[in-house]
């Protein structure tokens, strides 16, 4: 089965990207969200484009009239909150580069026993990064984390771990510790955990 899944990046690996990939692909993650992703991955070169390239820098000092403008090309997903969160998110990973050194960094020394955690601070301090939208970045990008699918809820009921869906900040925490300690058992990382658990039920 180890084949089918997916391996998380080293810390160092993590940290070698370019804070422009990182917007690019948490940008990607949140024009995905509800949307079927064939369609999103193939307007997503011309969103390189009209972004020059997702450097943090540029797409922070967007103008609203560059955003409206955007609204007219028809080679875009033309959502205007989507659009703006954007330069928001750039201006966020810059706050973040200037206190950790990059935006690579504090992705990848975020430590593995507290993954919740960098899914709340990830919402808190990005746009439309609630929900699964943290952690599914999390996951696009190769840093290790598990993700409460639907069926990996159902799988952690199943196997009796929670006794409830996780919703809760306690039961998200109660769900790594159960992560936890599966990964240690099985010495696999907690994404393998997590698609393993989710395909014990699917």
């Amino acid at each position: 089965m180890r084949f089918r899944l997916q391996a998380p990046k080293t810390a160092a690996e993590l940290r070698a990207v370019q804070d422009d990939r990182y917007l690019s692909r948490m940008s990607l993650r949140i024009f995905r969200a509800g949307l079927k992703h064939e369609l999103v991955d193939r307007k997503w070169p011309a969103f390189e484009e009209v972004f020059e390239g997702f450097a943090p820098a540029t797409c922070a000092a967007l103008y609203d009239e560059d955003i409206e403008a955007m609204l007219e090309d028809r080679r875009l997903i033309r959502h205007l909150g989507k659009l703006r969160a954007v330069r928001t998110n750039a201006g966020a990973m810059l706050a973040v580069a200037a206190e950790h050194g990059s935006f690579a960094a504090w992705i990848a020394d975020w430590p593995g026993g507290d993954i919740v955690g960098h899914w709340d601070q990830l919402a808190r301090r990005f746009s439309q990064l609630g929900g699964n939208s943290a952690p599914v970045f999390l996951r696009m990008v190769g840093k290790d984390t598990f993700i409460l699918t639907e069926s990996v809820i159902k799988a952690l009921g199943a196997w009796q771990a929670l006794d409830r869906p996780p919703t809760s900040k306690r039961d998200r925490a109660a769900a790594q510790a159960v992560f936890d300690h599966w990964a240690a058992q099985a010495d696999l990382p907690l994404c393998q955990v997590s698609q393993i658990a989710a395909l014990s039920v699917d």
